[in-house]
């Protein structure tokens, strides 16, 4: 077959019907008689395929027998207005070329439905069913629509290193970094390993965020943010936590506690927003198989004020609820999913800004308030999600930074270069971080965070 320029689905969708055209992709389903035969064809550019209309007798039998689903072909033939419901137009077939069969007997993916579970299993293959070719489609307009967002409000994207030889969070779930032979490694005379024979000279993790890289940058830049993966050694095995995920970190120079609520809420409106008016066929799917009520709950947040409300208020409202909670509540408790979605699902009907949690529960690095209890945290809750960004004001006195890295115990050594931002003109700035998978999962409805990331790395499992 001479190439002339293949037309992804999606064009040929929306093309008028009258011209000879070249689609290419991989078989959906073939259906048909002795006479003519069906094909559904797509090439990933849309949720939509397009149907391919063969008469028997123009062809090789021996060539359509080789059509089977998951086989990959390229057709030359004439768009023409379809005659069945469900599409506009249809090509009817000239030529077939065959790029790559696959063998109905071991192609996994047969027309039938499987379970999320089963797909998991083949990560490799999962990006050809319709639910992950349309995940996979709002994860990169979701990518784009972060980076527009910000480079449209003059923010700077500043990239962080994935290597680093500090704990953000301090909760000492880093994954190591070494070139030393872990089977024999140098030791000291103590016996314990000696790190300045390792590669970069001393014990090194792969980064938990790139927050505390990212206020350096806002304190010369003035707004910067990061977008890249991060990793948590955590044992968790539960729908909402990945070890390897990507976040959003924006930092804000002169940003206080109310500066970061607004930019935190018009932010995620402004995502949500741009999902419905860009992903309109793939939400609608995710909508129609998995969530009925997937696109009134996005149309609800980028229509709704969210509510604010101190960790205090929060509390007695829980407390005074009269529910059976799994986790028992009380000030100073870290709250629970469950209880950051019934203040949302059941209490407000709506997203809530919690602030002004326990410094106790909360990392060093946020701005201790007056009371010499609490701190300017800010948490964003979501229907479904519970926690979906995390931020705060930023601590500025150099007095307070020390001693809370003095109270819980901090190595101050490898932090000496983040202590110095409060001793040479220091100024408020604040920040949050967005889990982009856990905005994946509210976007989607998907409700498996393993469902929303191509290859998911989860304890006991780094396949493909």
């Amino acid at each position: 077959m001479e190439t002339s320029k293949r037309i992804k689905v999606k064009e040929l969708l929306k093309s008028e019907p009258g011209q000879e055209v070249v689609a290419k992709g991989w078989v959906r389903t073939k259906r048909g008689n002795r006479n003519v035969v069906f094909i559904a064809l797509n090439d990933g550019s849309t949720i939509n395929n397009i149907q391919i209309v063969v008469d028997t007798a123009a062809f090789d039998e021996d060539t359509l027998k080789k059509i089977t689903t998951g086989a990959c072909i390229c057709v030359r033939g004439e768009l023409v207005s379809s005659l069945g419901s469900g599409q506009a137009v249809e090509i009817q077939a000239k030529e077939l070329t065959i790029y790559g069969e696959a063998d109905p007997a071991t192609y996994p993916l047969q027309k039938k439905g499987h379970t999320m579970e089963f797909l998991r299993t083949i990560a490799h293959l999962r990006p050809r069913t319709n639910t992950f070719g349309a995940v996979l489609r709002i994860r990169h307009a979701m990518a784009f629509a972060i980076h527009k967002y910000f480079n449209d409000k003059g923010f700077v994207y500043l990239h962080t290193p994935l290597i680093t030889a500090s704990d953000c969070e301090g909760a000492g779930e880093m994954f190591q970094v070494t070139t030393l032979d872990m089977s024999n490694p140098p030791r000291r005379e103590d016996g314990s390993i000696d790190y300045s024979q390792d590669f970069f000279g001393r014990q090194t993790s792969l980064t938990v965020s790139g927050q505390l890289e990212g206020e350096l940058g806002a304190m010369a830049l003035g707004e910067i943010y990061t977008f890249g993966p991060t990793f948590r050694a955590e044992n968790s095995n539960t729908p909402r936590h990945l070890a390897e995920f990507w976040m959003i970190e924006p930092e804000m120079a002169f940003y206080e506690i109310e500066d970061n609520m607004e930019l935190a809420e018009d932010f995620i409106k402004y995502l949500v927003r741009y999902a419905l008016e860009n992903c309109a066929d793939d939400l609608r799917f995710l909508n129609d198989m998995f969530d009925k009520e997937l696109i009134s709950r996005l149309e609800g947040v980028v229509n709704t004020n969210f509510v604010r409300l101190t960790y205090t208020e929060g509390i007695r409202i829980l407390e005074e609820s009269g529910e059976k909670f799994e986790f028992p509540v009380g000030w100073g408790v870290d709250l629970q999913s469950e209880h950051e979605r019934y203040l949302v699902e059941k209490h407000f009907k709506r997203p809530v800004i919690m602030t002004d949690y326990p410094k106790e529960i909360k990392a060093f690095y946020m701005k201790q308030n007056d009371d010499g209890k609490t701190v300017r945290g800010m948490d964003v809750l979501f229907p479904k999600i519970g926690e979906i960004i995390g931020g705060s004001e930023r601590e500025a006195s150099l007095e307070k930074l020390e001693a809370r890295i003095r109270e819980l115990g901090m190595s101050r050594e490898s932090l000496e270069w983040y202590i110095d931002t409060r001793r040479f003109g220091s100024a408020p700035h604040s920040g949050f971080g967005l889990g982009f998978e856990r905005l994946l999962l509210f976007v989607t409805g998907m409700s498996n965070i393993r469902d929303v990331i191509p290859f998911p790395r989860t304890p006991k499992n780094a396949e493909f």
